[in-house]
């Protein structure tokens, strides 16, 4: 399993040969509820660390999608835009956003590991 890493906004990004594939994390999601509609950037965009590069709808409420990390997108999940449920039912595996060439590489130095994320998460829940 690749490491994944995690911003205060419960986005996670996982790399394998330097691209960053993007997702939020099970906590956000199952915060959100059922997901019935998902909006990505187009591939070939910029995404900026902190600012917002799409949106996912649940039967709650929408919410924008923040960067984890600087990059160009070069690919959408397309089955997440088809079946948007896929972030619920697998934020890691099925239910990922993005995958982007990061611009900066130490931007994840900046993020939290799997331990500091579900120990911040927790504190969310008191």
């Amino acid at each position: 399993m690749r490491e994944r890493k995690y911003s205060k906004e419960h986005e996670w990004v996982s790399m394998e040969n330097g691209v960053g594939t993007i997702g939020i994390s099970k906590y956000a999601q199952e915060k959100l509820g059922d997901v019935v509609y998902v909006s990505l950037p187009d591939v070939s965009e910029t995404i900026i660390t902190d600012e917002e590069f799409g949106i996912l709808e649940s039967v709650k409420a929408a919410n924008d999608l923040f960067a984890p990390v600087s990059g160009e997108v070069i690919e959408i999940n397309d089955d997440v835009l088809d079946r948007p449920s896929l972030v619920n039912s697998s934020p890691f595996e099925e239910g990922w956003l993005i995958k982007v060439r990061l611009s900066n590489k130490k931007e994840l130095n900046n993020l939290m590991s799997e331990s500091e994320y579900e120990d911040f998460t927790g504190g969310l829940n008191q």
